[in-house]
């Protein structure tokens, strides 16, 4: 028989601390009280016949209580009960020693590898993540309501960065660059009025991530689009400058001296954000989690300098960032979103140009992401925007005067369901699924809730840059935020994961056979009419949100098979589908996976991104931009991948071999970092643990290592 333990460990069934726990109630009561040897052994042969493979050690303690009530040993058991509560108090009030002491040596692989902007190694980095461990803790045993936190550790549902809870900040945002920009703001206090040159902008800009960065936990967004206005303030400026210095000068001259002028600058000012985001380090030990929305409106009045700033992004994320060695790789901060519309669609349109920089961008480097501002526009009551950092959409908000506004608005937080779990537990019995599924949405509603009960109350003082200069809004000092977290201004959301294992238990059949199709669907508008239904009875800004939660795919995927066993197609993997996305062993081409896969999104509006994978994409180019022509017309948010083996650190896109020592290593610079190489799936597509076969021969049965 095996024991799980209440932090979710098994352990074999050791009798012997059984007999050492009653003996230990033994002496405390007299002799008459005492159980006897034979008692004792009475106890652990009868938990023994039990014949279970697996108990809760909870449940042990319980049938002990039992058994000695039963040979009426009631002084003794009443001590046993004391020692028991006894021992749980001493567990909660060290329950993160042992985390903490994990993450000060380095050994605690779960949270080293949970974020990728985040350097576990690093001391500053080490202190953001100790206190994150007592959050957790603190939000675990006291903050949390007992069924939520029992909920979060069955993997009923996951109650996203605890880490931060017991502070009151929220998650995600879209700054509100424009008005930062534009009516100035204030930093560590000192007034920052409005730039007078591109260069400049670009500067105070990345400041304000920083800044912005270090009073939240979630991503930011920024639209390039409000910095056209001060790269034509230096145009103008130069302009300026070289006609006092030169009255004579012919237009066409001059002409020529400002742009040459200009391209210095815009050179020098994008290079500003790309370098200081990635050596600006915030107060939590990590380079900001930034998105760049690269947008060219139609209607905006400095569309082209904002097309020249968008080419240069491109031209130099092409490039890539040289690192300790001098080797040009790929950065993985600021994360690039590139919109698609009628003029520049690969359809013969003028900056169709720059959509072609952005492909050779997308084949080395793997970014720009993509939305399609023509299916945006159908999803969201016209609109076109970005996503915040995290990838979570906002619901379209109107203000007093009846305007859209997006920028200067927020997520509160994520709470996640698992939906494999309930197709589990509910062994194909439909009515069964469907009570179980609306019970636990219950428990996510309550979990979302807390959320937001958290950050009522909050005053503008707890973050000036987020609450009183510009970057949400502009509150007077003591000011709450709670007109801010209510009417559907900020958004919350319910997070999914699942859809492919819990069709393939229900029905038999992968989300892409039409039977399964038809269920899929189903429940994925089951879950967008919850969060309707929360938004209507609360004012809050419910969504659903489909997040590209890859650790969140293992963590709930470890939990079933340890508490259900091995499930073909479902916990066998080591790991879940994201939210509606087809499974990656599923025999489809891309474009009938992104065709697939836009069913989904316009019922998952608080969040939604597809990918599609592309062998060796530096060899297709031209694959990539008949994706793009498909993502305009076909679907509204994607992103590609590559199965071919790449090396991030020199570039080298052929094989990856294996050394003599069996290790993955680049032939061509001799990297050996996992994290910055793409290794084919190699044999059968197994995406659990890595581990090397018995012996650590050369050959390898699943060494899966990807991006």
């Amino acid at each position: 028989m095996q024991v799980i333990k209440r932090n979710g460990k098994i352990t074999d069934f050791d009798q012997t601390k059984i007999s050492n726990a009653i003996s230990k109630a033994n002496a405390e009561v007299k002799a008459s009280e005492r159980a006897s040897a034979k008692e004792i052994q009475d106890i652990i042969e009868y938990i023994i016949s039990l014949g279970k493979k697996r108990m809760l050690v909870e449940d042990i303690q319980d049938v002990i209580e039992e058994k000695l009530m039963e040979q009426q040993h009631y002084e003794l058991a009443k001590k046993y009960i004391i020692y028991r509560y006894n021992r749980a108090l001493v567990r909660k009030a060290n329950t993160t020693d042992e985390t903490i002491l994990t993450l000060v040596k380095n050994s605690n692989k779960d949270v080293m590898e949970e974020n990728s902007n985040k350097n576990a190694m690093q001391a500053s980095t080490q202190r953001d993540l100790i206190a994150g461990e007592v959050s957790r803790d603190l939000t675990k045993r006291l903050l949390l309501p007992p069924d939520i936190s029992k909920a979060h550790e069955d993997g009923i549902l996951h109650f996203h960065d605890a880490d931060y809870f017991v502070q009151p900040i929220f998650n995600c945002c879209l700054i509100n660059i424009k008005d930062m920009l534009n009516n100035g703001t204030v930093m560590n206090g000192k007034l920052i009025e409005e730039p007078k040159s591109f260069q400049v902008a670009c500067t105070i800009t990345t400041q304000i991530i920083a800044a912005v960065a270090s009073s939240q936990y979630g991503g930011q967004s920024v639209d390039i689009r409000h910095l056209g206005k001060y790269l034509r303030y230096s145009k103008e400026k130069f302009a300026r400058q070289f006609r006092e210095a030169d009255p004579t000068l012919s237009q066409e001259s001059l002409d020529k001296l400002v742009a040459k002028r200009l391209n210095d600058e815009l050179s020098a000012g994008v290079q500003t954000i790309q370098y200081q985001i990635n050596t600006l380090m915030t107060t939590n030990g990590q380079s900001p989690f930034v998105t760049l929305f690269l947008y060219l409106d139609k209607d905006d009045e400095y569309l082209e300098e904002t097309a020249m700033i968008i080419e240069e992004i491109l031209r130099q994320r092409l490039q890539g960032i040289k690192n300790e060695k001098g080797v040009y790789i790929t950065p993985a901060f600021p994360k690039l979103i590139y919109v698609l519309d009628e003029f520049n669609s690969l359809n013969g349109g003028k900056y169709d140009y720059i959509t072609k920089l952005a492909c050779k961008c997308s084949a080395k480097r793997l970014y720009p992401d993509y939305i399609s501002a023509k299916k945006m526009r159908e999803n969201y009551e016209g609109n076109v925007f970005s996503p915040m950092g995290c990838r979570s959409f906002l619901s379209p908000w109107k203000d007093e005067n009846g305007n859209y506004k997006f920028e200067g608005r927020f997520n509160q937080g994520v709470v996640s369901i698992n939906l494999p779990q309930v197709a589990i537990v509910a062994r194909g019995d439909e009515d069964k699924f469907w009570k179980l599924l609306d019970e636990r949405l219950e428990l996510c509603y309550k979990a979302l809730m807390c959320r937001h009960e958290a950050l009522k109350g909050t005053l503008s003082d707890t973050s000036p840059i987020h609450w009183q200069y510009g970057a949400i809004a502009r509150l007077k000092k003591g000011e709450k935020i709670d007109k801010l977290l209510e009417g559907g201004y900020s958004t919350i959301s319910l997070g999914y994961i699942g859809i492919y294992e819990m069709t393939k238990l229900m029905k038999g059949v992968s989300h892409t056979d039409p039977v399964g199709k038809e269920f899929a669907l189903r429940v994925m508008k089951h879950l967008r009419a919850k969060t309707d239904e929360w938004k209507a009875k609360t004012g809050i800004g419910f969504g659903l949100y489909g997040t590209p939660a890859e650790s969140l795919c293992y963590r709930f995927a470890r939990i079933d098979k340890e508490k259900y066993g091995i499930i073909k197609d479902v916990t066998d993997k080591g790991y879940y589908t994201n939210s509606y996305h087809v499974d990656v062993r599923e025999e489809i081409d891309a474009f009938e996976k992104l065709k697939f896969e836009s069913q989904f999104q316009p019922i998952s509006s608080g969040g939604c991104i597809s990918y599609v994978e592309i062998p060796n994409l530096t060899n297709n180019i031209e694959a990539v931009e008949e994706l793009v022509k498909y993502i305009y017309n076909g679907i509204q948010y994607a992103e590609f991948n590559t199965k071919s083996d790449y090396c991030h650190v020199c570039g080298y896109d052929g094989e990856i071999i294996i050394n003599d020592d069996n290790e993955w290593e680049c032939p061509q610079c001799h990297n050996k970092d996992h994290s910055k190489m793409n290794v084919t799936r190699r044999t059968c597509g197994y995406l659990g643990e890595n581990f090397w076969n018995v012996g650590k021969t050369k050959e390898i049965k699943s060494r899966v290592l990807h991006l």
